[in-house]
């Protein structure tokens, strides 16, 4: 079963990280530290697959990476993952990504975090694979953002709020609240314009 998905630049710095089981924050910084250096001292000329670390649970664990441009692409997974499989999956990943953000670079996976988040979630959940064709990935992000533009999205919260509170109709409040023991004043909102 799949442990852990991280995706980090060429320096380190984490851009997607994803652990199917619960770490304290700073093991979880240690845990990225130590399978980056792992990664970034294995010749790029060996396989894509080494053992786990301490920390990752040793020989237990493999790690299987791709590198791509400024991003590595690794999977923490169990003995029982085939590190083809898994290769095969980072590829299906990145090109969904590539995809679905027309040649996908490390600032689509800072700045549209939530997306690069939903396309993971189509092909992993729970620690399985669910999906790898990426044509069908498209069309559910596809789908999914024709549903927030349609609701307007979180841009449009602000204006929807406003309008709910001029429909609830606050002006015509009553004037005294009573809840049984206290009696509340309340004042003329127009005192205050």
């Amino acid at each position: 079963m799949i442990q852990a998905i991280l995706v980090f630049n060429n320096h380190g710095k984490p851009r997607l990280v994803c652990f199917y089981q619960r770490f304290p924050e700073e093991i979880q910084q240690q845990i990225i530290r130590e399978i980056f250096h792992l990664v970034l001292k294995w010749d790029d000329n060996i396989c894509n697959f080494l053992e786990g670390g301490s920390l990752t649970g040793g020989s237990d664990y493999k790690l299987i990476y791709r590198h791509y441009a400024t991003l590595y692409f690794v999977f923490c997974g169990d003995s029982s993952e085939s590190e083809l499989g898994v290769l095969d999956l980072i590829q299906d990943l990145v090109e969904t990504l590539d995809k679905s953000f027309e040649n996908v670079c490390e600032l689509d996976l800072i700045f549209h975090m939530d997306k690069v988040r939903y396309i993971l979630q189509e092909v992993v959940m729970g620690r399985m694979v669910l999906e790898v064709n990426m044509n069908e990935i498209v069309a559910q992000t596809e789908a999914q953002n024709r549903l927030e533009k349609s609701e307007g999205g979180l841009s449009a919260a602000p204006a929807r709020a406003v309008s709910t509170v001029k429909n609830i109709g606050l002006l015509e409040m009553p004037r005294i609240i009573n809840t049984g023991d206290l009696n509340v004043k309340v004042p003329n909102p127009s005192q205050f314009v």
